[in-house]
């Protein structure tokens, strides 16, 4: 009972469809009948070529060759370029590859020519399209990609939803079932903008699921995909998603299942005169009919050598692959048609340039002595103007160096006060220890000295601290010697950080800086010009003080080191 009445289903769902198509297409051919303008003429004639490509192949191939010859009478390039793909597409559905291959060149050739975008990014899935039914994925990825990019750039959604159902398709054939999933799902995301190609999506969902092995899944797919194909009147699709069915059911060994939708799948193939799908069809026919009526599978065998000699012959191949050799050759000469152009283009620059030159150079000739007043006059400017600039660099020195001297007045009073307090407190212990050696207690001396050892070593380290200080003041006054020695790093930064930090307060009494240092201990010495490399510090650093005391940068903004 369950086949009769899908049967019935399917056929009243097909009849309801065909009432819809018919439809529209008489309307179609209403519009055709009053049309008054050629250019009308011509789109209304394309769009029946292209609806009637799965349905009907004679109906359009008829109207796309009207098309094309009435778009090259009135000279309407688009109309021509549509025409080509159109007849294009209708020819692969037949299964005429090489011609179709020479039609969409062609469409491909005159919209670039044009720079009509969405025309070449058409044309190039197209052919992308012939190159998977060849089975030659490479080029076929290749194509399809370049269309996707240029729709992506002209922002044509919904033919980047088509182009990412075809990758889907060539990756699953690939065997490369991540990547084909990954388009095919981006594709079901957007499916209500394509659901003229829902069927299609099906099906290459459901041949992904057979290679994972899930062919329950699978099935479902393909069952939607019918469902929806169908609907839309989409016999091609339905033709290939039938013959899937029954591939799975031959691999699930039910024969009469597999044979009942392998005859569908021929039956639409048939319908819809889609060779690929009779051709699919018609092998599994006679695989299945093998052992159990050679006479049938026979028959079957015959229509698939058929189709496939069709599509596949040796001629055909042969054709594709000189009118790809002749597009490379034209494309050669394109390229060297280009290259001459510009070098024409080239050797007129090159005359009008001396042309030029040669009137500069009389004007020169008659302005020379102009021109040499004016250079002497340039060459004093200039010498006024090194010096004022090296003037400019020393004042901007010292202003620097005034700006610090608070700050390193500050570091100089650390040291110099350890010193003056550990002075005052040897002081102390000398008188003590002499007081203690008039008593005879040398013990008690000798602690003393000892002390005052200890002080003495901390007097000279403070001593040394302030001389350094000295010497950095010192470096940062004079121009630079250029000449790298070993310097530590850390010490220098820490040492500019305290100076920069002094100075500030020194200027400002509110100010208050939390400061805290992460020195690496195991970068060592390093060669730089320590002046130069302090300056850099000094200046970082007071720029980062101001930052964080006031949102306003400092009186005459950032300052900045010669």
């Amino acid at each position: 009972m369950t086949k009769p009445f899908t049967a019935t289903f399917i056929c009243v769902l097909v009849y309801s469809m065909i009432v819809a198509q018919s439809l529209n297409r008489d309307s179609l051919l209403h519009q055709l009948a009053y049309a008054r303008e050629d250019t009308s003429r011509v789109l209304i004639m394309n769009q029946l070529c292209f609806n009637n490509r799965f349905k009907n192949i004679d109906s359009s191939l008829f109207y796309g060759n009207k098309a094309l010859e009435l778009a090259k009478q009135i000279h309407f390039t688009l109309g021509e370029v549509v025409a080509y793909g159109s007849l294009g597409l209708a020819l692969r559905e037949k299964g005429d590859l090489s011609r179709s291959m020479e039609f969409l060149l062609n469409a491909l050739n005159i919209s670039k020519e044009n720079n009509l975008k969405a025309e070449v990014a058409n044309n190039l899935r197209r052919i992308g399209l012939v190159y998977l039914d060849l089975k030659d994925y490479p080029k076929a990825l290749s194509y399809i990609h370049q269309a996707f990019k240029m729709n992506e750039s002209i922002g044509n959604k919904r033919k980047e939803i088509s182009e990412s159902m075809d990758l889907g398709n060539i990756y699953e054939q690939m065997n490369q079932l991540d990547s084909a999933m990954f388009f095919e799902q981006k594709a079901y995301d957007q499916i209500s903008l394509i659901k003229e190609f829902a069927a299609e999506l099906f099906l290459n969902l459901g041949n992904i699921e057979v290679k994972k092995g899930n062919n329950r899944a699978a099935l479902a797919h393909y069952f939607l995909g019918i469902h929806t194909g169908l609907q839309n009147n989409d016999l091609r699709t339905s033709s290939l998603l039938y013959t899937a069915i029954a591939r799975i059911y031959k691999v699930m060994n039910h024969p009469d299942s597999s044979i009942y939708y392998a005859a569908n799948g021929i039956k639409y193939g048939q319908l819809a005169k889609y060779k690929k799908g009779i051709l699919l069809s018609s092998n599994l026919l006679a695989e299945l009919y093998d052992s159990t009526d050679p006479k049938a599978a026979l028959q079957y065998y015959k229509i698939g050598a058929e189709m496939k000699d069709s599509m596949f012959g040796a001629g055909n191949i042969q054709t594709i692959q000189t009118l790809m050799a002749h597009e490379s050759e034209r494309q050669k000469e394109v390229e060297a048609t280009k290259i001459a152009y510009l070098n024409s283009q080239k050797q007129y620059s090159l005359v009008a340039g001396l042309i030029v030159l040669l009137i500069i150079a009389f004007l020169l000739y008659r302005n020379n002595w102009q021109k040499q007043k004016a250079n002497k006059v340039l060459e004093t400017t200039l010498t006024n103007l090194k010096s004022t600039q090296a003037q400019l660099i020393q004042s901007e020195k010292m202003a620097s160096l005034g700006e610090l001297t608070a700050g390193i007045a500050h570091e100089i009073q650390n040291p110099l006060n350890f010193v003056n307090n550990f002075s005052e407190v040897n002081k102390e212990l000398l008188i003590e220890m002499k007081e203690e050696l008039k008593k005879g207690n040398t013990d008690d001396a000798n602690a003393i000295a000892n002390d005052v050892i200890e002080n003495e070593e901390k007097i000279i380290h403070h001593g040394k601290r302030a001389d350094a200080i000295v010497k950095g003041m010192l470096q940062h006054s004079r121009s630079s010697s250029g000449v790298k020695e070993p310097t530590n790093i850390n010490t220098l930064a820490d040492e500019y950080l305290r100076l920069a930090y002094h100075g500030l307060r020194a200027k400002d009494k509110d100010f208050n800086a939390t400061i805290k240092t992460d020195f690496d201990e195991s970068i060592g010495k390093i060669n730089i010009v320590s002046q130069d490399i302090g300056r850099v510090i000094l200046n970082l650093i007071t720029n980062a003080f101001y930052a964080v005391n006031t949102p306003q940068p400092p009186e005459g903004g950032v300052r900045k080191e010669p």
